[in-house]
């Protein structure tokens, strides 16, 4: 049977508030692909790791936190990567986390902690907006999907 290789993940880091999650948007770097965009954590998948060890490293590098709670979200987000001329298949991740604070990298000039509905105001690209609209959902629904979801953390 064929096999999808994945390549890359992307993720949305929340926090749960007494107003509800708030999300954690991140703002590409000047000469960075992509650059200006804002976006939650993700990345590439580097060879021998899984996309749940990717997730947590790219969490890590760009944000300096560590997952508190981590899912897998109902959605892979798909898209034509035309300069490498293939299908690029993205699952998503929610992440949820203990504060505030952020250790931006130098992929990223800037962050903010938004509502649901600014976050998806600053998102760019259909799958992104996709993919945080199910996570959220799976947040907010009350029900048993993200802790069937649920990757336990070590």
């Amino acid at each position: 049977m064929p096999k999808i290789k994945v390549k890359q993940i992307d993720s949305y880091i929340y926090r749960n508030t007494d107003a509800g999650p708030v999300y954690l948007m991140l703002k590409r770097s000047t000469g960075k692909h992509y650059e200006h965009l804002w976006q939650g954590v993700a990345g590439k998948i580097e060879k021998g790791e899984t996309a749940t060890q990717t997730v947590i490293r790219e969490l890590k590098e760009e944000t300096g936190k560590k997952p508190k709670r981590l899912f897998v979200a109902d959605h892979i987000a798909s898209f034509y990567d035309a300069r490498n001329d293939r299908i690029q298949m993205v699952p998503i991740f929610g992440i949820e986390v203990e504060n505030s604070e952020v250790q931006l990298s130098e992929e990223h000039s800037d962050y903010k902690w938004v509502s649901f509905d600014e976050a998806l105001n600053l998102l760019t690209w259909k799958g992104q907006k996709e993919g945080l609209r199910t996570v959220h959902d799976e947040i907010v629904s009350g029900d048993d999907r993200t802790k069937w979801s649920e990757i336990k953390l070590q």
